[in-house]
C-alpha cells in the first residue's frame, strides 16, 4: 500500500520514481529510556544506492603525515577489495582543515554517511560539532582491525540505525526505499524488529506500536501491542 502511494506521487515526478523515496520504520514505545543510545541494525538488504558518498575519519598514525596516514588506509581498503568509500580524512585533516563552523556544514552536506575508526570515535563529538547529531549524520564506529574488513564495512553501510533518545517515546530508522521490492522492505522490517527486540531497552514488551511512511505519506500502523505487554 505505501509502495503504490509513492508510485501514485510520484507519477507526475519523473526524477523521484528514478530516485526513490526514503522508506522509514517509526518505533513507539511505552515507556522512555533512561539513557540514549544508538541501535545498529545489519539489513539484508542494501538500502544506500552505489553512488552514496561514505567518507571515514582515521586516527593519526605515529610518524606519518596526515597525507600519508590516508594513503596507508586507502591501500588497506583497496586491499580488501572495498571501494564503496569515497573519502578518507584523518583526525589530523579533521582538526586543521575543518575548524570552521562553514567547513564543517560543507563536510556535513556532502556525505551520506560517515565511518569512524573506532579508536577515535570519542575524540569526535568536540571537532564535528552539534549540527552531525542533530541531522542524524553521526559517525558510526568501525574496527579497522577486523579480520574481514569488508564485511565489518558493509555492516554499517549497507545496515540503518535507530537513534533512540531519553527525551521522547518515538524513534525512526530509515530500512528502504520505494525502488526496493516489496519483498525485500519486509525483510528488512523483520531483520530491524529482531534486533530492535534484544536491544531496546525493556526489549520487544517495550514497542507500542510500529509504523511505516515515507517523507510525505501518511504514517501506516504495521504493528499494536497488547495492553499487557508492558507489565509496569
Amino acid at each position: 500500500a505505501l509502495l503504490a502511494f509513492a508510485r501514485s506521487k510520484a507519477k507526475g515526478d519523473a526524477l523521484l520514481l528514478n530516485e526513490g523515496e526514503n522508506v522509514h520504520l517509526l518505533v513507539t514505545v511505552w515507556k522512555v529510556p533512561r539513557a540514549a543510545q544508538v541501535i545498529k541494525i545489519p539489513l539484508p538488504h542494501g538500502i544506500r544506492p552505489e553512488t552514496a558518498e561514505v567518507c571515514l575519519f582515521t586516527k593519526d598514525e605515529p610518524n606519518l603525515s596526515a597525507e600519508q596516514t590516508e594513503n596507508l588506509y586507502r591501500k588497506l581498503l583497496i586491499q580488501n577489495g572495498i571501494r564503496s568509500i569515497s573519502q578518507i580524512i584523518s583526525y589530523k585533516t579533521l582538526k586543521k582543515e575543518y575548524k570552521l563552523f562553514e567547513a564543517k556544514r560543507r563536510l556535513l552536506n556532502r556525505f551520506d554517511l560517515f565511518l569512524s575508526d573506532d579508536r577515535i570515535r570519542r575524540l569526535l563529538p568536540s571537532h564535528l560539532g552539534k549540527h552531525f547529531y542533530e541531522r542524524k549524520k553521526a559517525p558510526l564506529s568501525v574496527n579497522l582491525k577486523a579480520r574481514n574488513l569488508a564485511k565489518e564495512l558493509q555492516k554499517h553501510i549497507q545496515g540503518t540505525t535507530l537513534p533512540v533518545t531519553n527525551k521522547g517515546c518515538c524513534y525512526t530508522a530509515r530500512i528502504g526505499h520505494t525502488g526496493m521490492k516489496a519483498d525485500e522492505i519486509v525483510d528488512n522490517i523483520i531483520a530491524a524488529a529482531e534486533v530492535i527486540a534484544k536491544k531496546l531497552p525493556k526489549n520487544w514488551k517495550n514497542v507500542k506500536i510500529l509504523h511505516l511512511k515515507t517523507l510525505k505519506s501518511v504514517a501506516l500502523p504495521i504493528f499494536t501491542a497488547n495492553i499487557s505487554n508492558l507489565d509496569e
